[in-house]
This record gives C-alpha cells, structure tokens and sequence, in this order.
C-alpha cells in the first residue's frame, strides 16, 4: 500500500494519516477483503512506538486503543454519551451487542527498537445499509428521548478517533494497562458474559477481563482464570463460543 511505502520515507517526528472516501481493497482480518462504500470513515494512520515502552512490550493492545479511541470519539461528545456505541474483543465496533459496524485492523515492523505501526480502522458513520450507522443510532435516540443530536460527519469522527488514540496511548504509556482498562471495560459488550470452550459441548466459561498483553481471560469453574488468543480462536459471539480455528 501507498501509506506503507511512505512511511519510511518520512521524518519520524511526522504523523501519516490517509484518509479515503471509498475503498475497494481493504483487507480485512485472516486476508478478508473489507469493502467499503462512500459514507464510512476509512482511514490509516501510521505511529511510531519505542520497543522499550509500556505499549511497545504490549503491542497486541494496540487494536484495543483503536477500538476505544472510536467509541469514545462519539461518546465523549456533551450530550452524546448514552448513544449505545460499543468495543467487541478484540478489534470491532459494535452497536450494542447486536450489530457491527466497524473494525480495526493493525500490523506492526519492527525496525531495529522501534516499532512501525499501520493502523486501518472503518466504521459506518452515515450508511443504513447493510447493517446500521451511527447516524442511525442518534436518530433512534433523538426518538427515544426527545433530543436534538445532530448527525456526525466521517471527517470529524477521523478526527476525534485520532485525537481521542494519542491521548490513550500517553496515557497507557505512562500507565499501563490499568490506565486504559476502566474505559475499556465501561464500553466493551463482554461484562459477565458466559462461553463455550472449544465447542458447543465444551466447558463453560465466563468472561472476566483481558489480560496484561490484551488476550481474553476466561475462568472455567475449577479451572481458575485462563487466557484466550485470539489469533488461535473464532469467537463467534452469535453462539457465545470460543472455539479454535
């Protein structure tokens, strides 16, 4: 890609960010391809962080700040806060815990002890089709509770996201996981949820947290506490399954 090429290229106190109005390319996890009509927000930003840091030790929790950074883009908005914009682990923005409609997708080099990160993220800003929008789920609210929220455009959620990721990173940097996790958690849809281990017959298991290093954590009676990759597991949330690819 254009922005892969070029981010070598560039002085390193430089941020990159391209920003696209369709896209008919995109690669999506485990090599699907992600298309996306005009009305997204679609964009890849490149950073840059140090081996030796916090988050450079955990670069897996990178996808999370992402996800993160786009519901608090929205929610962090006076006025905002209650419309039901949520985080799935490990990388997608969901409506609720009933509809997609967005994801991130992060790929990491290292160069010598820095880390090279390109991070794509889309979510539906305007589009009804063919799931549902954030500018739907204002109007839906505007209904329900008698407001006055105007629509959000693609430009100023990129924006905001953006914004919204520097700060989480400075502050996971400075803090670690525990200075994120509370936001994370009070967005994500996963709070006490139970799962099925390896198959629709396997152990039940309940979700409790995501670990130092971003990987689910899941405690099986008797079992004690155990983390899920999720590179190693389809968590099929439709049938609350952890289950190995």
């Amino acid at each position: 890609s254009l922005i892969g090429r070029l981010m070598f290229e560039l002085p390193e106190e430089m941020g990159l960010i391209a920003v696209a109005v369709r896209q008919t390319q995109g690669k999506g996890r485990g090599g699907n391809v992600w298309l996306s009509p005009v009305g997204c927000a679609l964009s890849t930003v490149h950073i840059s962080i140090p081996l030796h840091s916090n988050l450079g030790q955990r670069i897996p929790f990178i996808q999370h700040l992402v996800s993160l950074a786009v519901v608090e883009a929205v929610r962090s908005i006076p006025g905002y806060e209650d419309i039901e914009l949520r985080v799935k682990w490990p990388n997608d923005i969901y409506y609720s815990d009933l509809m997609k409609l967005g994801g991130v997708l992060v790929s990491s080099t290292l160069i010598e002890t820095t880390f090279h990160i390109l991070i794509g993220f889309g979510f539906n800003v305007n589009n009804s089709n063919p799931t549902i929008c954030i500018n739907d789920l204002i109007a839906k609210f505007n209904k329900e509770e008698g407001t006055e929220l105007k629509p959000l455009s693609a430009d100023c959620l990129i924006a905001r996201t953006v914004t919204v990721l520097e700060r989480l990173i400075e502050v996971f940097q400075e803090k670690g996981p525990n200075g994120v996790l509370p936001q994370y958690y009070k967005y994500w849809i996963h709070s006490g949820k139970q799962v099925r281990l390896r198959d629709e017959q396997g152990p039940l298991a309940w979700i409790v947290g995501i670990d130092d290093y971003g990987y689910l954590q899941v405690h099986e009676e008797g079992k004690g506490v155990e983390s899920v990759h999720p590179d190693g597991n389809s968590f099929d949330m439709l049938r609350n399954l952890i289950v190995p690819k």
